[in-house]
């Protein structure tokens, strides 16, 4: 087995180059399928590592590859993209960047997911893989994907990752979140929860404010699915199930006193049961059905599905090894054990179900230490974080570079390094 301190040499001579570039990134998101500058930035400094670059795979998505035929294969994954977020850190390197949607709006930008971070560690950690060559055997396959908020990794695959690139033993990846740095938090089993995401239109019929008899009103009639929906988990799911249902967006009309002819809604289900999914996505639709025939819509609702992740699920034998590989890095005591599945969702899943090989996700901490007295795995489950801690999706969430950089490049070696052990060419 590798020791990690050898894949790790070099590393401080790396941070001030990563921290650059982190705030660099951090300035400059690009909404999902349109990080064309950031696939750039990474092809260019992966080509400098020495390193095989394919771009434009799944549309802006960028795959290295550094290795040699004996030994085992490692895929290694960070997500790109940015969210229509307009930052509120107020950091010097905040972004004050918009962009267009996929309904062409002009939208803020920001990266409040830590994408950024992910790239920035990735990056790092390929740079020592190729300084240190010879203290490994095998391959790496790393992957920089686009769009992971909506189905990038799906996108790669159907643009032929399994037959373009080696075929992983593992695939690895990691996500920033609000937990303390120097902590990572994973599991066997289900790690991450489904997600289904889809649109609806509601038909009324417009008219003047001051007759409202005259119209059938869609805003009242989408004011009342966003309340009848809330009953959705409290009513219909059981106490030791869970579930999570959203509504995110909602928009209608253009004035105070014209009644419009619709409303659209976006709508965002969670859950970490099969059956549950099952029973809460039907029950999402037959009430949006319903409202609507109690409205007396003209017209049926359109329900569009958007996307959907199934459930993040890490293999056992696997995630037992890349733990050991983290806490070799990260110390004892350092490496929680999450007490059930986030209700947040990943596609990374996606490329290990699609080869039919074991993948492994942790989450590793980007917040200030000092801010959790009390910290724990059910602390992170159940979303009790202390005040003035941001999740991710926020506007004022940014993880911290120091030591969040050289702690994600840490990990990412120390879990690899279990697959790339031996040393030598």
């Amino acid at each position: 087995m590798t020791e990690a301190t050898s894949l790790l040499t070099g590393l401080d001579a790396q941070l001030p180059a990563l921290r650059e570039l982190y705030r660099d990134l951090h300035a400059h998101p690009e909404l999902s399928f349109q990080e064309v500058r950031t696939a750039g930035i990474v092809a260019k400094l992966l080509r400098a590592q020495g390193w095989e670059v394919t771009e434009r795979v799944g549309g802006t998505g960028v795959v290295g590859v550094l290795g040699s035929p004996d030994g085992p294969v490692v895929l290694l994954r960070a997500d790109m993209d940015g969210l229509p977020v307009r930052e509120a850190t107020g950091l010097p390197y905040a972004s004050t960047l918009t962009g267009v949607d996929d309904d062409g709006n002009e939208v803020p930008v920001m990266h409040a997911c830590g994408h950024d971070m992910h790239v920035t560690c990735l990056l790092g950690a390929t740079a020592l893989l190729a300084a240190n060559r010879d203290a490994w055997r095998g391959t790496v396959v790393a992957v920089f994907q686009p769009a992971e908020e909506v189905s990038g990794a799906q996108a790669m695959i159907d643009d032929g990752f399994a037959e373009r690139f080696p075929r992983p033993d593992v695939c690895l990846a990691q996500h920033v979140g609000p937990i303390p740095a120097g902590a990572a938090a994973t599991r066997p089993g289900a790690v991450m929860s489904a997600s289904d995401s889809f649109a609806v239109r509601l038909f009324g019929r417009g008219g003047h404010g001051s007759a409202p008899e005259n119209t059938v009103d869609p805003l009242v009639m989408a004011a009342a699915v966003v309340m009848r929906l809330q009953t959705v988990v409290s009513r219909e799911v059981g106490a030791n199930q869970a579930a999570v249902v959203t509504v995110g967006s909602l928009h209608s009309g253009t004035k105070e006193n014209i009644i419009p002819d619709t409303a659209d809604m976006k709508i965002n289900v969670r859950s970490s049961d099969p059956a549950v999914r099952e029973r809460v996505l039907a029950a999402v639709e037959r009430i949006v059905r319903a409202e609507a025939l109690a409205s007396g819509a003209p017209k049926e609702p359109e329900i569009t599905p958007l996307h959907s992740f199934p459930l993040t699920l890490n293999d056992a034998d696997a995630t037992a090894r890349a733990t050991a590989g983290l806490e070799s890095v990260l110390g004892e005591g350092q490496v929680w054990t999450l007490p059930g599945p986030i209700t947040g969702s990943e596609d990374f899943g996606a490329f290990g179900t699609s080869m039919g090989v074991p993948s492994v996700f942790w989450h590793f901490g980007g917040a200030d230490p000092q801010l959790f007295p009390d910290a724990s795995p059910e602390a992170l489950v159940g979303g009790g974080l202390p005040p003035g801690v941001p999740y991710n999706h926020s506007p004022q969430y940014a993880p911290l570079q120091d030591p969040t950089i050289e702690l994600g490049v840490r990990a990412l070696l120390g879990a690899a390094g279990q697959w790339l052990g031996g040393g030598g060419r």
